[in-house]
This record gives structure tokens, sequence and C-alpha cells, in this order.
């Protein structure tokens, strides 16, 4: 029996678990608290009885009931709700875990296990030397995604030994801010621009940090691909429901791993979330860069990403050239010196013109002047039930509409049809080889989307009115600074595709197995020297890039994808009785036709007033301007993910460079967190 002394005490015992590494000494202790103990309190209670001289600043307490950390250390046991049966550990907050990185690379270092996964992300990209962490974010796997590799062999564990890169060393350990590394918020140059290598001067002054110069070559140079059998053990989406199930696993930036279920030394994928990359420069970029080429890569390999059998080889030239470069790094490194000179001219060249106002040769036109587009091209309409009629017309392209009339003559009347291309799908229908050189318009309507066809003459008029649609779908016009660098960016990539019907260079003379460079499919159409021959061809109109030059080619070429940043999802609209794809975007939603793959509608982020989450059906309702309303409910992931895609790609179109590279945590927290 408990005497009246004791029942009047009010404590109770609470079982307390310890994780630490010394042997012989117990893990279980049995503490006699009150409700009105605070947690900090706790903690100095437990560090007393255990009698261990250790520094336990990292640890904390982790609630396994309830999938929660008491950090709150000024919060009393009765505030935060722990009662008699609760199970609290006692445990470091940053703890080891694999990151499967883009360019298949895994890194093993110490991450929080306490903090949002949002600014954990930053801290790793921190160590790695990653700007823009916000564009990226971690990926779990799904159990699909691996079953193709399990049952090619089952013997096989991942991730191999001798392929991680151990950063275990990391200041993040020990629970302090962690340590820039090679990441520099100054205006320092510290990669050399060319070949993407880290500056000499860089690696004395950051010595301390466990990046070194061997482990930030192995982050920021490519190396030569796997081998064709590895590749077809890797998971290749066939359908859209595959590609579906890569965007399953993202973990949501608001909770911290362990409440995700994520526990020590676990493997994870790094990867770029939004497809907006932000202020991306070659002297403080190299790692973002080559593993935003190597995610672009992959992506092509796996064809999780269509592309065209000319694209595809474009895709290998710039790939073989990268490896066949680094073979040559001797190369690379004598360049240096020029190269710097080269910019230091360039740079006072710019200087000059900014000083003088502008260029001669680029005369300012009077600022009034609406520019406009005047061409005769031939419009396509598809029909049912018959063929395409095509038609020649006289085309003017103002702001952002595009109309048509019968002739040039008749164009100071009514136009038989204004196009207004605000909000409106712009896919390319090009064909070098054959000279084809087509705009696909796809623009929404009340009961869907209304395709149209343009049919350009040649390359130079599709890029000015290919760049023109791109920015009228934005909802800006060709007085935009942007249309002449759009201009120029498409004429780039047609160059790149129109390859030169004689190699200079001989197939047999060349140590490459083209092979490693394209999908499967087209290993299994073409013999080896057919894909060499062909490579060659594509590699002509790039031999004179840099290392840098190579890949910010590659990730523009990927840019110029039409599936190119779409996200996939399986969803039910209400009042539908059937499934449909929703592809998400930087800047639109796209409804998708699950069995043809063709678009439904588009809804643009300009024109939405606001979204909201029906947690407890977990429903997703989206309005828009014009009265226009959806809801739908996701059925190949949890609707948290899409909601916070949503706030995402809205909290990433607010950066400017006028802004330091502090983020607004509280604003993407308030976008994308959500209230379950």
């Amino acid at each position: 029996m408990s005497s009246s002394s004791d029942y009047g005490s009010h404590t109770w015992g609470l079982l307390l678990t310890v994780d630490h590494q010394h042997e012989n000494v117990q893990k279980e202790f049995l503490l006699q608290v009150t409700g009105d103990l605070h947690v900090g309190g706790l903690m100095l209670k437990l560090v007393e009885k255990m009698n261990i001289s250790q520094d336990w600043s990292d640890y904390a307490f982790w609630w396994e009931q309830k999938k929660c950390w008491l950090l709150k250390t000024h919060w009393t046991l009765d505030k935060c709700g722990v009662q008699a049966d609760a199970k609290l550990f006692f445990t470091p907050q940053h703890k080891m875990l694999r990151l499967r990185l883009p360019n298949m690379k895994t890194v093993r270092l110490k991450v929080s296990f306490s903090t949002m996964v949002f600014r954990a992300v930053s801290d790793i990209c921190k160590i790695l030397n990653i700007r823009r962490s916000e564009e990226l974010s971690l990926l779990k796997q799904s159990g699909d995604t691996l079953k193709k590799k399990k049952k090619k062999d089952k013997n096989s564990k991942e991730p191999v030994t001798e392929d991680i890169l151990n950063l275990c060393d990391s200041p993040v350990s020990s629970g302090l801010p962690a340590n820039p590394g090679l990441y520099s918020k100054t205006m320092t140059p510290i990669y050399d621009p060319v070949s993407g290598s880290p500056a000499s001067s860089t690696i004395t002054w950051f010595s301390d940090s466990p990046l070194t110069e061997q482990n930030c070559n192995v982050l920021a140079l490519s190396y030569p691909n796997c081998s064709p059998e590895m590749l077809a053990e890797m998971y290749q989406p066939r359908t859209l429901a595959d590609k579906a199930k890569l965007n399953a696993g993202w973990l949501d930036s608001s909770r911290s791993l362990m409440e995700q279920g994520i526990l020590e030394d676990d493997q994870l994928l790094l990867r770029f979330k939004y497809y907006t990359f932000f202020d991306l420069n070659p002297k403080y970029d190299a790692v973002r860069i080559n593993q935003l080429y190597e995610q672009a890569r992959w992506a092509i390999l796996l064809e999780e990403i269509d592309c065209t059998e000319e694209e595809m080889l474009i895709f290998a030239a710039i790939q073989a050239y990268h490896v066949s470069k680094l073979s040559l790094s001797s190369e690379a490194q004598d360049s240096t010196c020029e190269s710097e000179v080269d910019e230091v001219e360039a740079a006072l060249s710019n200087l000059e013109v900014t000083l003088e106002g502008g260029s001669t040769s680029n005369i300012l036109e009077d600022i009034t002047d609406i520019p406009k587009l005047a061409d005769n091209l031939r419009l396509v309409r598809p029909r049912k039930l018959s063929l395409k009629a095509i038609k020649s017309y006289w085309f003017i392209f103002r702001d952002t509409s595009i109309s048509y009339f019968k002739n040039k003559e008749s164009a100071l009347g009514e136009p038989i049809e204004k196009l207004n291309l605000k909000g409106c799908e712009v896919v390319p229908d090009v064909n070098v080889a054959a000279k084809k050189f087509g705009i696909k318009l796809l623009i929404p309507v009340a009961d869907g989307m209304n395709e149209v066809y343009l049919r350009c003459d040649n390359e130079d008029q599709y890029a000015r009115w290919m760049a023109a649609c791109v920015l009228a779908s934005k909802g800006r016009t060709m007085a935009d600074s942007s249309y002449q660098p759009e201009v120029q960016k498409i004429l780039s990539f047609l160059q790149m595709k129109n390859m030169s019907s004689q190699a200079t260079s001989d197939p047999e003379s060349v140590d490459m197995k083209p092979e490693c460079f394209v999908s499967l499919r087209y290993t299994k159409k073409y013999k080896s020297k057919q894909l060499t021959a062909r490579i060659l061809e594509a590699h002509q109109n790039i031999s004179q890039m840099s290392l840098v030059e190579a890949k910010l080619r590659f990730i523009q070429a990927w840019q110029s994808l039409p599936e190119f940043g779409l996200s996939y999802y399986i969803v039910r609209f209400k009042g539908s009785k059937k499934d449909d794809v929703l592809g998400v975007s930087y800047n639109r939603l796209i409804r998708i036709d699950m069995a043809t793959g063709d678009p439904i509608t588009t809804w643009r982020f300009s024109n939405m007033k606001q979204w909201n989450v029906n947690w407890e059906i977990r429903q997703v309702a989206i309005e828009f301007d014009q009265n226009v309303s959806i809801a739908f409910t996701c059925l190949s992931a949890d609707c948290k993910i899409i909601h916070e895609y949503i706030g995402g790609y809205i909290f990433l179109s607010t950066r400017s460079k006028d802004q330091n590279e502090t983020l607004d945590e509280e604003l993407f927290h308030k976008l994308t967190g959500g209230q379950e």
C-alpha cells in the first residue's frame, strides 16, 4: 500500500530509452516525474541519472506513438500531452543518411532528422555546394520502381560500398550551422567557367570542408555512362501511369524526416523537384549545373521524357563529346588562362556598351511602336473523318493575338479569325531533315482545347513566330526583353538539329560505345556502327564548346522538349467517372486523357484566384478567373504533394536577382504547408 504522502505527490513513472553507443551501460531508465516538469528539466534529470560524460547538446526526445519531436524545451509535460504510457526516445537529432544524387553517385552524410525537410535540404545543398536549394527536394523511391531491378538480380545489395562518397565529417553532424564548404554567397568565382573544376584558391580557402577537391570533382564532373545491360535493369516508364509512379514519393517539406518514417542510414534520392532553374552561372554553379545535366541525361536515357529520334541523337552527341573531352582534361586546363583573358575582355566590352547606352548595332526603336509580325503562313486545322485542311493565309501577330486574312491586301479589314494565345499550349512540330517547321497551338475554349497548326517556310520565320507564341502564352508581347534571346535559343536548337550530311570523323577511328548514350529503343533499332556515324554527324555542330557550355546546351535542349517540366499524377476529377492524368508544370496544370495522352484542358497559375484542400476527403479544389473551378482527388500519391507543387511554384515565381540568397522560409511554408 502507498502512503498518503506518496498519493498526494502527483508523481508518476515515465520510461525513457536512450540511444547511445556505450557498452555495458543500460539504455532504459524509469524516472519519477510530474506534469509540470518542463522538457528541458526532464533532459537534465535523465543526463544526471545516466552519469555519462559526453556532449548531449544534439540530443532531443522523440515520441514514438505520436511520431513527433519534443523540441520546445520550455513546454511542460502536461502541455505536450505526455503521460505515463508515452514512449520517449532520447536520441541524436542528426543522423547518417545515404543520398543518391542525380548523377547516380551515393553520398553519406549527417542530416538533421528533426528539422523540416525544406531546411534539411538547404543544409545538404550547402555541404554539396549547390546553390538555390529551394529547387530540390528528397524523393523516396516507391516499391514499383525497384521491382524490375530486384527481379534482375535478387542477390545484389544497394548501394555498392565503393561508390559511396563519405561526407560524415560534415560540421552539420555536431548540430552547428553548416560550414558553407565551397558554397559562397559572395561574387567571387569559385569554379573554372570552362572546365567546371574548382579554382585552386577556393580549395585553399575552405580546406577544412569535407568537400575536398577530389570529392568536388566527383560532383561537378561527368563520367562515362553505364552499360546497356545496366540500363536495361533500371526502371523505365512506358505509360503515363508509369510516369506518375516516379513522382509519388516526394517527402513533405513541412515535416521532418523522422515524422515521415525515414530511419538512420536509409537511402533517399536528392532531385530537382521544381523545373525553374534560377540564375545558372558556371562560375558558381559547377556542381548544380552538372547534377542538373545528369538528371536530364538519365531522364532521356530511361525515357522518362519523350523525344524524337533526331533529338535523341543530339543528346547523344553532347554526352559523347563530354566523355571524349574529359579524357583530354589537360587540354581543358591549358585553355583556362586563355579563357580568363577572354572573360576580362568580354567584361570590359560589356561595361563599355553599358556606359555608352547600348551598341551601335542595336538601334533602339521608338518605345511607342507596337512590335508585330506579318507573314504568309499555312494554317492546318484537323478535321474529324477527313484529311487535314491546309491553306495559306496572311497572318499578323500583334500583342498576344494572331489574326489571319485571306491575303495581304485584305489585312486592313476584319480578320477571318482572331486567336488569343494567352494561356494556350505551344508545342513545336519540327523535322529539320524534312524541312518541316510547324507550331502546334492548343487554345483553351469553354468545352476543351481548340487545336490549330501553323506551318512556316524556313528556320528564321519559325524562330520568330515560335518565340512570339511562347511569350504570348505567358501573357507577354514581343516588346518583352526576352523575345530576342528566345529567338536565338530556338535558332541555336535548330542548328543542332540540322545535322551535317557528311561526318568528318571516321566512325572506325572513334573509341565510343554509342549504346551508352541513347535509350534502349534505339540500340535495338540500329547497329552500333550506324549509331556511331549518326552521333558523329550531330557532333559536328557542337565540337567547339567547352565542357560547361555543352552541359548548358544539353539542359537548354532538354528544356525545349514539349514534355519538359511536367510531373504526372493520376487523379479523379469531381463529377467524372474515369481517371485522368494531371500534369503539373511551373506555370500551369494540364488535364490529360489517360488512354490517348492528349491534353484536354489547361489552367494557368496566372489565372488562379485561390486553391485549398479538404483534408478529410483529401480533395484539392482550385478557383480560376471567369468563374472556372475544378476539384479532384489524387489516386497515385498524397494530395499534399500536388498542393505543395502548386504553392512551391508560386513561391519560386517571387524570386528576383535583386534579392540576396536568403529565402523567405515562412512564406514557403505558408504557401505549401496546408492545415491537416
